[in-house]
């Protein structure tokens, strides 16, 4: 399964720090465990079952634009601002690729096939999820942080630079995707 998910995320290589980039690897092992999903099911399954009527935008897909937005910004901002406004390219690209991970445990399949939000998404949305998930691989906090904060759940609290940049990123990709 691993050499698949680095095919469906190339993102990956991205992250220079290996042990982290093995991390980020095995949450997204383990959720598609949990969820019951393929690699091949996740490529093809729609961002939001509640939207897929209504948009093209694939769950692989946005996470993917959404990741690749994320380090031009990074670029922009280091490039105009340098040290004076860090930015931890591993940290966002690791918080990006898992923002939306908990998805595959907040979804459930069908008979026929098709997507809704399960029971377990119904109790917890897929930032709470996806964080549990990273918490129990031991990524760092700051990762964990982009996955917490990303939705309304962060709506009141102040998040980090790599969040903010997550955060609007995201909005962004969706706002025109849909």
């Amino acid at each position: 399964m691993h050499k698949e998910l680095q095919a469906a995320l190339p993102e990956l290589t991205l992250i220079q720090d290996a042990a982290l980039r093995d991390k980020v690897l095995n949450v997204w092992v383990e959720a598609l465990t949990i969820g019951g999903f393929s690699v091949r099911e996740m490529v093809e399954m729609p961002f939001s079952p509640a939207l897929a009527d209504t948009t093209s935008m694939t769950y692989l897909g946005h996470i993917r634009a959404v990741t690749q937005m994320c380090v031009g910004m990074a670029d922009v901002v280091l490039k105009s601002y340098g040290a004076r406004v860090p930015v931890d390219r591993d940290v966002l690209i690791a918080g990006s690729l898992l923002a939306d991970v908990g998805k595959l445990v907040e979804y459930e399949k069908r008979a026929d096939g098709s997507l809704r939000k399960g029971h377990r998404g119904e109790m917890l949305r897929h930032p709470f999820t996806g964080t549990a998930l990273a918490f129990k691989h031991d990524l760092p906090y700051d990762v964990m942080h982009i996955i917490a904060v990303h939705s309304r759940e962060g709506d009141f609290v102040n998040r980090s630079r790599e969040a903010i940049i997550y955060h609007h990123a995201a909005n962004a990709d969706f706002d025109l995707a849909r």
